[in-house]
């Protein structure tokens, strides 16, 4: 946060000057009545512009999954003969210069964060079963990414729990020691102050969290809640099928390993009828459409940005995007810009010239939403299609 905003908004004094109980000392009189009246009238419309400051543009920036590596298992380092545990801020360097304009910073931190005895997740010999958490150093390291800038945790995901109850509880608390917001671990909105009084609220949702992605109309009260207390609202979403085979955004429930992993389409679209001005999804590993809802951007998928360990780095699990937009005061989303990133193994990531990514999402926006995708041009600019 430049400046100390959010300490100013922490410390600062209730306006007790204001106060609408406190009578206001006119005759009984029907002029006396008409004088409360409007100074009632103007104290209130004092008080409700001191509490409704102007507000600021916001520039948002938003990565797919990041993990940096699992100290649960480390048996896959030995046989790629790859370090385990890398040094975090090395894995997070080449990302700073992509966010570095920005105010606001949301990434899905995909695994516990923590150290120590956790309970056994996956089953002997399982082929399909990560058990993800990174060293406790990641939280600092995620938080000074851009020191100018707030930083946003998901948490709404289906790894948060890699290491039991307990090591969510770890998580959150060494992401808020290092002064990392967190998001998805229930069903109130995080508040991201952006200026003196202003305020935005960010949810996230999952199949596997409180805040769920089946039920739309509690999806959309929940987010109409937030917008109503923050006026301006950004949804995450964990959602979707996994893998090259699922690049593409159907309009259905979706499911994989056995689990129902909901409707991206129908749960944006509860989601900007609630209130949201953007919403960005994660979960499928690949890169899926971007989509506007009138004023409101949809990505539906920013897939794997940084995914250290023993992840499939190959075809189009490598490819990685970064989306940064401006929030305006009215909430509408505008110069909005992608930033291709791939992987190579086992998962350092860096800017890439051949944009890849944004080759993958223009192709998947006019496939997938003819009508609402977005026009995305050769350098990442994001446009509306025109009619």
């Amino acid at each position: 946060m430049r400046g100390g905003v959010l300490s100013r908004i922490l410390h600062s004094s209730p306006l007790s000057f204001l106060n609408p109980l406190l009578p206001i000392p006119f005759p009984h009189s029907a002029l006396g009545r008409g004088c409360r009246l409007i100074a009632g009238l103007s104290l209130s419309s004092a008080v409700a512009s001191a509490q409704l400051p102007a507000r600021k543009e916001v520039r948002f920036c938003a990565g797919g999954d990041v993990s940096l590596g699992t100290n649960l298992d480390t048996t896959w380092a030995v046989i790629r003969r790859a370090r385990a545990l890398p040094d975090p801020k090395e894995l997070l360097a080449p990302l700073a210069p992509l966010v570095s304009g920005a105010d606001v910073i949301l990434l899905n931190v995909e695994g516990a964060i923590g150290s120590g005895y956790a309970p056994r997740k996956c089953a002997p010999r399982s082929t399909m079963c990560y058990a993800l958490r990174q060293q406790p150093s990641v939280a600092a390291a995620l938080r000074h990414l851009n020191d100018s800038a707030l930083v946003i945790g998901n948490v709404a995901n289906n790894h948060a729990h890699d290491a039991g109850d307990a090591g969510l509880l770890e998580t959150r608390r060494r992401l808020g020691e290092a002064g990392v917001l967190i998001t998805g671990a229930d069903t109130l909105a995080t508040a991201v102050p952006v200026a003196d009084g202003d305020t935005i609220g960010v949810l996230g949702f999952s199949p596997w969290t409180i805040a769920r992605i089946a039920d739309l109309e509690t999806v959309r009260r929940l987010v109409r809640r937030a917008a109503d207390r923050f006026g301006r609202v950004i949804v995450t979403m964990h959602i979707g099928a996994e893998g090259v085979t699922a690049r593409h955004t159907p309009d259905k429930i979706e499911v994989y390993a056995g689990e129902i992993r909901g409707n991206s389409v129908a749960f944006a679209r509860a989601a900007v009828e609630g209130g949201a001005s953007l919403v960005i999804g994660s979960g499928p590993h690949v890169l899926r459409a971007i989509e506007w809802n009138g004023n409101a951007l949809i990505a539906h998928s920013l897939g794997n940005l940084i995914t250290y360990g023993p992840f499939n780095h190959a075809g189009y699990t490598d490819h990685g995007a970064v989306l940064c937009a401006k929030l305006g005061a009215d909430g509408a989303v505008h110069d909005a810009v992608l930033h291709s990133t791939v992987q190579q193994a086992p998962g350092y990531m860096q800017a890439d010239s051949a944009n890849l990514g944004v080759r993958d999402i223009s192709e998947l926006s006019k496939q997938d939403f003819p009508r609402t995708g977005a026009e995305i041009s050769p350098t990442g600019e994001i446009k509306r299609r025109p009619n």
